[in-house]
Parts: C-alpha cells; sequence; structure tokens
C-alpha cells in the first residue's frame, strides 16, 4: 500500500496526490466511509445519485432520524 503526505494549506489541511492517482477533473466529492476518506468525481445527473443510494447499507438509519420533536407554533 502505498503512503502520502498530509500537510497544511492556509486554513485547509491537504493530501499530495501521487501521479498515479491523478485525477482529470476540477472538482470531486469527498465523504467519510467508517475510517476512510473517499474522494471520487462529482455526480453529474440523478441517475448517479440514485446509485449512490442504492449502495447504502441496508442498516442506514434503521433506528429512524432522532430528529428533536416540532416545535409547536400558533399561526392565529
Amino acid at each position: 500500500m502505498q503512503t502520502t503526505r498530509v500537510f497544511q494549506s492556509g486554513n485547509s489541511q491537504a493530501v499530495r496526490i501521487p501521479r498515479e492517482f491523478q485525477l482529470d477533473v476540477s472538482e470531486v466529492e469527498i465523504f467519510r466511509r467508517g475510517d476512510e476518506l473517499v474522494l471520487r468525481r462529482k455526480q453529474e445527473n440523478l441517475l448517479d445519485v440514485l446509485s449512490v443510494l442504492a449502495d447504502m447499507p441496508d442498516d442506514f438509519m434503521a433506528e429512524g432520524r432522532n430528529a428533536p420533536t416540532p416545535q409547536e407554533r400558533n399561526f392565529d
């Protein structure tokens, strides 16, 4: 497995990408998958987004959103 350097660039953390991993795009999506950081081409259409949703684990949000109870409001 290859390693690379992590460094500070202004107020951001940056990673040197070795030549064999160079990207041919100017923008990528970044997200966490467990303890991994994943970089991939930015999704361009809804079909790509649907494939991402299809790849989510079966237990995704199995316990619900854990959102707070909506605030009561008076619209009179």
